[in-house]
């Protein structure tokens, strides 16, 4: 019989991952990793997700029994263009200029790796998101408000962010937020993890 690792450790240092990751209701540490993000020239960006969270996943290399790495990446674009976090104002309120009235597509992959069993499992799951027709103040007013600098997009759906939308499909909502918990749910499961 298949028995659970002993410990679960998230390889982020996304404060929003650990949110969710929490709802779990599951103990687990944290891991910083430093992994560099850097598409491959021509790679796709499901392919980049999937790629990111595996890399990150297996970062963890110091300790030692059984346990279990998480590792998860998000990758967004609109028109063929990487959108990724913004990390000032201005930045953010061009590519927000940029996707209004358009479709983002989020691809958010998450990645589990048992290194004890050479065990890895990845899978990614896409969001899509048409916004509205934004004008500059809108944009400018949000902004201030949300200050979601290290958002890719340049929004927070979780907060006032999805005022901006018209629509959203997905298979799983939090994937938006960075960790799809219904698909890690299932990952976890098949470790012999009980949830709930």
């Amino acid at each position: 019989m298949d028995y659970r690792p002993q410990t679960l450790v998230l390889a982020s240092s996304s404060r929003y991952r650990a949110e969710l990751l929490g709802r779990l209701g599951l103990p687990f540490e944290i891991q910083r990793v430093a992994v560099d993000e850097s598409p491959l020239p021509l790679e796709a960006p499901l392919t980049l997700a999937q790629r990111l969270s595996v890399t990150k996943a297996k970062a963890i290399t110091h300790l030692s029994g059984d346990y279990l790495s998480i590792g998860s990446d998000q990758v967004a674009t609109c028109d063929d263009r990487l959108l990724g976090k913004p990390g000032t104002e201005a930045k953010a309120q061009e590519q927000l200029r940029f996707i209004s009235d358009k479709t983002v597509s989020f691809f958010t992959g998450v990645a589990i790796w048992r290194p004890a069993r050479a065990m890895l499992d990845c899978r990614v799951v896409q969001t899509r998101v048409r916004m509205r027709n934004l004008s500059d103040c809108e944009i400018t007013s949000y902004i201030a408000v949300d200050q979601p600098l290290d958002c890719a997009g340049s929004f927070k759906w979780e907060a006032l962010g999805i005022s901006l939308f018209r629509s959203t499909e997905s298979t799983d909502p939090t994937a938006l937020q960075g960790l799809p918990l219904i698909e890690l749910a299932q990952m976890l499961r098949d470790q012999d993890y009980r949830i709930p």
